[in-house]
């Protein structure tokens, strides 16, 4: 299927490992021309070569996503190098994981800046010009805790969910313009930050990280762990022209874990 994003811009927040970085890979072999950007300079260069490596017109930026002026930064040496962008993905590693009385203020403080106030931050920076082309595709990469919370991720559980609400809303206020808001939601990926949290959690039962992954699988309806290209490409078809009527949608990929209906 032809996605229709060959020659598009696009911008992957927190690209350097892990989802992003499968995302980054799954719109370079679609033919866009792909931006990407993370706080570890090792891992970004080294996910640059890769991609550039397999044909991609790739732009890589340290960038603090928490951090206004690194996001204005960010987006302008986009449209300079590359133009403007007409397919987002915003992404960041979770807040401090823990239970309401175990979280201090700053802590809060910096799950709202890490977890939304950028990725409103990064909209206002991409929506003028989606708005001028009539066109545009942002999908934010959230958790499945948005619809299922979890009492360990109190602040992602509570700021994932606003964020499913903040996709439904933008996205019918810019659909006229032919622009579409979707969120997916992951699942159990073995990602770094889905190991951190399992170390977490095995501890907090008396298990190794090992026995606590394989009971984990056992609670998820498809029996495994999802692979980072299988939730890239849900995102990529969502950025794509095919994906034009699909709008306002939070997007579960957890291989049937989460039990809501809707």
């Amino acid at each position: 299927m032809d996605l229709g994003i060959r020659g598009r811009t696009a911008m992957v927040a927190a690209a350097s490992k892990g989802l992003g970085k499968a995302i980054a890979a799954a719109l370079v072999r679609e033919g866009a021309r792909v931006s990407i950007a993370s706080r570890s300079a090792e891992p970004l260069a080294a996910t640059e070569r890769e991609l550039r490596a397999a044909g991609g017109d790739v732009l890589a930026l340290q960038v603090d996503v928490t951090r206004p002026d690194d996001l204005e930064r960010w987006h302008a040496a986009t449209v300079e190098r590359l133009g403007a962008p007409a397919l987002v993905v915003t992404n960041t590693g979770g807040p401090p994981a823990g239970q309401l009385e175990e979280l201090t203020e700053d802590a809060w403080r910096a799950g709202i800046d890490g977890t939304l106030m950028n990725v409103v931050r990064l909209c206002r920076h991409v929506l003028p010009a989606m708005r001028r082309a009539r066109y545009g595709r942002i999908v934010h990469l959230t958790s499945f805790v948005a619809k299922q919370p979890m009492a360990l991720l109190t602040i992602s559980s509570t700021l994932r969910a606003g964020l499913s609400a903040l996709t439904k809303t933008l996205g019918t206020q810019v659909a006229a313009d032919g622009i579409t808001v979707n969120a997916v939601l992951p699942g159990h990926f073995l990602t770094d930050r889905q190991i951190h949290l399992n170390e977490i959690r095995s501890k907090q039962h008396g298990m190794t990280r090992a026995a606590w992954e394989e009971r984990q699988q056992k609670e998820i309806p498809a029996g495994r762990f999802g692979r980072p290209e299988e939730l890239a490409d849900a995102v990529a078809f969502l950025l794509s022209e095919r994906a034009g009527y699909i709008n306002g949608t939070s997007l579960l990929v957890d291989g049937g874990l989460v039990g809501a209906t809707f």
